[in-house]
């Protein structure tokens, strides 16, 4: 296969730099619609591997804690990209093979393959499998006609087409289908802008929609008659206010051993003298106004740094992990520190590099931060941590997946 593909991919090169302006337009849409099918055609192949890769269970076999993560880190992909795609993987594998076949035929696309496949288990779930096979059938011929948007709608009565009978219980089945896709494509993305701001984008279930607004339409009315905020710096400010009440309660569960928080760092000098910027534990930066609001109702807690912002001393040592100590590995390493994984600090536990029961000291130069999955995975793999020259975590990979065994290093989380 791997041959195969190669071969492929010099044919595809030889199309890129073809000129195709000097294509007549007969030719030029007969050159679109066969790249079209040609794209669905190693898309099946495409989802046949990662079928494979994650029946195997490969990606923790490489220490990732999902095949999901595995596929981000590998393809480059956004993690619910990557879930949407085992999730049609594992769909045409189990489901009807005319979905599949279809597919690698590149008579219909990979989201209207999505759309068949859904409406498939919903069929399933209702008429059993000959219904099944004949839905199939009519929305890979309907799916020649329609965009995904539309075989959807199509879907939710494709009942009336193949069991009649059952069209009354159709209805229901839709609405518990929709359900389940809602609990499946539900999330929450954050993304670092870099000026330091984040983008919130996501989809929330029927629930949590109504839970948000509830908390937060009360706080979104105009605070005064001459309020010149917009509607959507109102959500704002709300969702602002509606985490400060979190946080005030007390009632949230400790991460990491320390009560829910935020952590600001900045020089003492600089917070004096009223002029100095701070930084989150997450990486993001403060601006001196910021910085000076938040200290007004603050626990300040000393750390002394190197000139390099390396942590030089925390408080005395102990077995645990926690307080000074881990305040200090959490400005030093951001969140997990295994290669590929983004999960912040509030999720990981302080690991011993050398084991504290075998010896092992407690002090930044023998700590690392990792998530509860990699953490795991250390204690029962042949991975090794060390430090680099610049003080921070390295990762040596175990011989059996790079011979070279060249250090890895964790690039999701920034370095001030």
């Amino acid at each position: 296969m791997v041959e195969e593909l190669a071969q492929a991919d010099d044919a595809i090169a030889a199309c890129v730099d073809a000129p195709a302006w000097a294509l007549p337009e007969h030719d030029l849409i007969a050159a679109l619609d066969a790249a079209h099918r040609l794209e669905q055609r190693l898309a099946a192949v495409k989802l046949t591997l990662i079928r494979e890769i994650d029946g195997r269970g490969t990606a923790r076999t490489q220490g990732a804690s999902s095949t999901a993560v595995w596929l981000r880190e590998r393809l480059r992909l956004t993690v619910p990209t990557a879930r949407r795609l085992i999730d049609l993987a594992t769909a045409l594998d189990t489901g009807s093979p005319g979905i599949r076949q279809a597919l690698a035929d590149g008579t219909i696309s990979i989201e209207q393959a999505r759309v068949i496949a859904d409406t498939a288990t919903t069929v399933h779930a209702t008429a059993g499998t000959q219904a099944t096979d004949k839905a199939v059938s009519l929305l890979t011929d309907w799916a020649t006609q329609f965009d995904p948007t539309l075989l959807r709608k199509l879907g939710t009565r494709i009942l009336d087409h193949v069991a009649p009978h059952l069209a009354d219980t159709a209805a229901q089945a839709a609405l518990d289908a929709e359900a389940t896709r809602a609990a499946r494509d539900r999330h929450l993305t954050l993304s670092e802008q870099t000026d330091g701001r984040l983008r919130l984008t996501g989809t929330l279930d029927t629930e949590t929609a109504g839970l948000l607004r509830a908390a937060i339409d009360p706080l979104t009315t105009p605070s005064a008659a001459d309020d010149q905020r917009s509607p959507g710096q109102r959500r704002h400010d709300a969702l602002t206010e509606v985490c400060r009440l979190a946080l005030r309660t007390g009632e949230l569960p400790e991460h990491g051993g320390d009560p829910a928080q935020i952590v600001v760092t900045t020089t003492y000098d600089a917070l004096t003298a009223k002029l100095g910027t701070g930084t989150l534990d997450t990486g993001l930066p403060l601006t001196p106004q910021t910085v000076r609001r938040l200290a007004c109702d603050a626990t300040i807690l000393p750390a002394v740094l190197g000139g390099t912002g390396q942590v030089l001393d925390v408080g005395r040592q102990r077995r645990l992990i926690t307080g000074p100590l881990r305040r200090a590995l959490v400005l030093r390493d951001r969140g997990c520190a295994f290669p590929g994984c983004d999960r912040p600090p509030r999720w990981c536990h302080a690991h011993h590099i050398h084991h504290w029961a075998d010896g092992g000291t407690t002090n930044l130069a023998n700590a690392v931060l990792l998530c509860g999955h990699h953490h795991r995975h250390l204690h029962h793999s042949d991975w090794t941590i060390q430090l680099g020259h610049d003080g921070h975590p390295e990762f040596i990979p175990p011989a059996w997946l790079d011979p070279e065994q060249l250090p890895r290093r964790n690039h999701y989380h920034p370095r001030t």
